[in-house]
């Protein structure tokens, strides 16, 4: 009897799958190879995609392992059905691969309202844009048999960029002087590199600081998950603009440093803060850092006003806001030396 799945173009011969179960134990061992393969070229369903699936694309087949998780608006750990982690049977290298999956929604950020899209095209396109980049995960779009626009990309081994810098934090003045200067000129390197797209007109779409991951083999940072595009008729970068300004928050301050930490640290610098002072999108998290810790450069706490809902002016390009940062790195720098 040939395996295969009903729904691939032709079926698949003994000799085929006899072959991609010694790719399979010459990866991963024999106790990892199914009784019977089910190879899938048409992942329409991407819920019958299923673990230990071959899925065969471009010439090339994935095992299939378990489901990518994430949080989202506050949940946490949910999973991403159209997500895979797969073993290439080629080289045996780790990938993700990322199935069709349309999602629209609108959002509202300090009273703008945006329409995001999920566009696995627009996706494909960046991994063309940024093929080589070092601040970018690195991947290839492939159509499946029916067409779907699949995206295969290189697994990084590593560690979300939120976990890394809350491993540094601790005493904030500490921070402050040891860990902070470094991290701004990593950030300088991570916000450039969102520059580079949108000089290309093109947007992350979906900026969070769970979304850069620090590679564990060298230590860069890559921006991962370009699949969003966020519209605003005023300025289409203005997304992606207010999401490097969370994460710069989060840098600045060890930590999101939230009214209700403040109450209970009861810490004084509530009695000096007003609502001018928090972020224009999350109005309990303080943008005026310096009422907080007083040591912060008036250049950087510049920088991050900008992100308050007291802003006089806002960023329009992300190259002011880089050009900005780099003012702030150097008046750091010169605190320490």
């Amino acid at each position: 009897m040939v395996e295969g799945d009903p729904r691939s173009k032709g079926a698949v011969p003994h000799t085929d799958i006899a072959r991609l179960k010694e790719r399979i134990e010459a990866f991963l061992g024999s106790a990892k190879v199914p009784a019977r393969l089910r190879v899938v070229q048409d992942t329409t369903d991407y819920f019958r995609v299923d673990y230990d699936d071959i899925l065969s694309l471009g010439g090339r087949h994935y095992l299939i392992r378990h489901y990518e998780r994430e949080g989202r608006f506050g949940i946490d750990e949910q999973p991403k059905f159209w997500v895979r982690r797969a073993v290439d049977l080629t080289d045996g290298s780790l990938k993700v691969i990322k199935m069709v999956f349309h999602e629209r929604f609108t959002t509202n950020y300090g009273g703008m309202v945006f329409e995001c899209v999920r566009s696995p095209a627009k996706e494909g396109r960046i991994l063309e844009l940024t093929a080589g980049h070092p601040r970018f995960m690195q991947g290839i779009t492939v159509a499946d048999s029916a067409g779907n626009l699949v995206r295969v990309i290189d697994y990084i081994r590593g560690t979300p960029y939120q976990q890394y810098v809350s491993a540094l934090a601790g005493d904030h003045e500490e921070y402050y002087y040891t860990h902070l200067p470094g991290l701004l000129s990593e950030f300088v390197e991570i916000a450039g590199a969102i520059a580079f797209l949108h000089e290309h007109g093109q947007t992350h779409g979906d900026i969070r600081r769970d979304h850069i991951i620090r590679d564990r083999s060298d230590g860069t940072c890559r921006w991962v998950d370009f699949d969003y595009s966020c519209f605003l008729r005023e300025n289409q970068f203005a997304y992606d603009l207010a999401g490097l300004g969370n994460v710069l928050l989060f840098l600045a301050g060890g930590g999101d440093v939230t009214t209700q930490q403040l109450t209970r640290e009861g810490s004084p610098a509530l009695g000096h803060l007003g609502p001018e002072d928090m972020n224009i999108i999350f109005r309990n998290r303080v943008a005026n850092l310096r009422k907080v810790y007083p040591y912060i450069s008036e250049e950087l706490n510049y920088v991050l006003m900008h992100f308050s809902c007291g802003a006089r002016a806002y960023y329009r390009t992300t190259g002011e806001l880089v050009d900005d940062l780099h003012e702030a790195l150097k008046r750091t720098e010169k605190e320490i030396l």
